[in-house]
């Protein structure tokens, strides 16, 4: 497969992204409007999560019909206009394929509950639960109708886990794959898909909640090898990447290694960890610098040098956004977004651009937890009070880490609900809006140097093929690392504080040229102060 990694990608929530009938939920005609703007933006593809009929337990990952789209979002005409409006200015679609669990709604799951042997063997169903959790909390095993056995569940309860041991249902996955492909969709991205891997037969596992279980078996790269041979693998033209929970790098060089034909690339979220404490989602602590800047180093040397690909991401639709993680907001949004824009998008890797990050958006500073919607962060607040935390306390964590803060509605003008909807959004707007919008800074510094990011690496190969070395690995707040190409070599200084460091900078860039800052007097000497989130890469040819 020879992936075009001149590529960049913006994830749209359907949900959150324009809505066009008033009901409070965004759809297809709202991204058929905003399709210009994304082609202003210059991006290549455009990420949905899911639409497909569900009972909406965990925002649509809970899928009853693999095949047909939920009308909230419109119906399946919209559904091909949206795609070949996207075509006529270059910009194709990736879908969310959730692959390893469907709703306990679907037909498949309804007709094994009616007793039918061939349907029951979709599932994981055992006389015996394991002491396995499930990631949203408690047992990841429920009682199997009033049949006395259990069935598997990693996620919420009605999210039944799919057997893919099993032929058959991989047969009715693959034919899923390809009916969207058969709608003119470009791209895929596996939803934990590295846990579809399970054992024949399932047994107790008290390390880490149960995880090394179910997760990166050998088997999952004998699946994908199946699913690519019987879909995509034969479109050049595809990009796929698998969301990897729990992974390791030398697994993601497995699955994303081009000779191994698997997948073009896997997202992984260590990075996103570092601002737990002890490991613990639901805390507050200051992120370490030190562990983001080991993990970069780590995974992008090492994937590098040994022939895998990475998705490239700060923000998702799971994630708070990444500016109230990162950054001083109050006194430096600009320059931290921008920033945080040049330490991926001058990686190497596929970039990611989470709908709102180009503009600078920020979490909703909701008031009170009757405005958040999402049931992993109900479920944390009830956790966080048993644990003895005071209501105080639950909810300034879950303000801090609940996905809801990057599920608000898409901040388009200072108009009620953000111009995201002319009636009561299913999620509040954040409090932000009317400062920062797309009316506002659509000419602004944010949204200028991501065009100019995305410019660049269709421009120059350096960025799009270089290779990844770490660089000045003792700075106490500048992450640094260097491209490579030929006799071309670029370096990336990313300021991650909002105090100025002094940096050496290496002789052999102390005659090169800048490429881009996000301070307009950037000058090269031998020492150099960044200014507070100051990014700065330095390119010789």
């Amino acid at each position: 497969m020879a992936l075009d990694k001149t590529k960049v990608v913006y994830q749209i929530y359907p949900k959150s992204y324009k809505d066009t009938t008033g009901n409070g939920i965004g759809d297809f005609r709202g991204i058929i409007e905003k399709i210009p703007y994304l082609a202003e933006l210059g991006v290549d593809m455009v990420w949905l999560n899911p639409f497909y009929p569900s009972p909406q337990r965990d925002n649509g990952y809970d899928i009853s019909d693999y095949t047909a789209v939920n009308p909230v979002f419109g119906d399946m005409a919209d559904f091909e206009e949206m795609v070949r409006v996207a075509k006529e200015h270059k910009i194709d679609f990736m879908l969310d394929m959730v692959l390893n669990h469907c709703s306990t709604e679907h037909e498949w799951f309804q007709k094994a509950l009616a007793g039918d042997k061939y349907y029951q063997d979709f599932f994981f169903i055992q006389d015996q639960p394991t002491d396995w959790l499930s990631k949203f909390g408690g047992s990841a095993w429920a009682p199997f109708g009033d049949t006395g056995k259990y069935y598997l569940h990693l996620f919420d309860e009605t999210q039944a886990d799919l057997n893919w041991r099993n032929p058959n249902v991989r047969k009715e996955l693959f034919k899923v794959v390809n009916f969207w492909r058969d709608k003119g969709v470009k791209g895929f991205r596996f939803d934990v898909i590295n846990l579809i891997g399970k054992d024949e037969v399932l047994v107790d596992c008290p390390e880490n909640e149960g995880k090394p279980a179910y997760t990166d078996k050998p088997i999952v790269h004998d699946y994908l090898r199946m699913m690519n041979e019987a879909t995509f693998g034969s479109d050049d033209s595809f990009m796929t990447v698998g969301e990897m929970s729990s992974t390791t790098i030398d697994n993601c060089v497995l699955y994303s290694a081009p000779e191994r034909h698997e997948l073009s690339m896997a997202f992984n979220f260590h990075h996103l960890k570092v601002d737990y404490e002890d490991g613990q989602k639901w805390t507050i602590t200051s992120f370490d610098f030190e562990e983001l800047k080991r993990l970069y180093h780590t995974w992008g040397k090492e994937m590098s040098e040994r022939g895998g690909w990475s998705a490239l991401f700060w923000n998702n639709h799971d994630q708070p956004r990444a500016l109230n993680r990162f950054v001083d907001i109050k006194n430096f949004r600009n320059e931290g977004a921008t920033m945080l824009a040049a330490s991926i998008n001058l990686s190497r890797g596929t970039p990611y651009i989470y709908m709102g990050e180009e503009i600078g958006m920020i979490d909703p500073d909701y008031d009170s937890m009757a405005d958040y919607v999402d049931v992993e962060s109900i479920n944390a607040y009830q956790m966080l009070l048993d644990q003895g935390k005071s209501p105080e306390q639950a909810f300034q964590i879950i303000q801090a880490k609940s996905r809801d803060n990057s599920r608000t509605p898409m901040q388009w003008d200072a108009s009620e609900n953000a111009g995201f909807s002319t009636g009561t959004p299913w999620l509040k707007a954040g409090k932000s809006y009317k400062d920062i919008n797309v009316e506002n800074e659509i000419n602004g510094s944010i949204f200028k140097l991501y065009k100019e990011l995305i410019r660049l690496r269709k421009e120059m190969p350096i960025i799009s093929e270089g290779s990844y070395q770490p660089a000045l690995e003792d700075s106490q707040q500048v992450y640094v690392f260097g491209r490579y190409l030929g006799d071309q070599k670029l370096l990336v200084l990313n300021n991650f504080y909002g105090s100025e460091a002094e940096v050496g900078i290496p002789e052999e860039y102390q005659a090169g040229c800048v490429l881009l800052s996000n301070y307009d007097d950037a000058e090269l000497t031998e020492k150099v102060s960044l200014k507070p989130y100051q990014t700065l890469s330095i390119l010789v040819k």
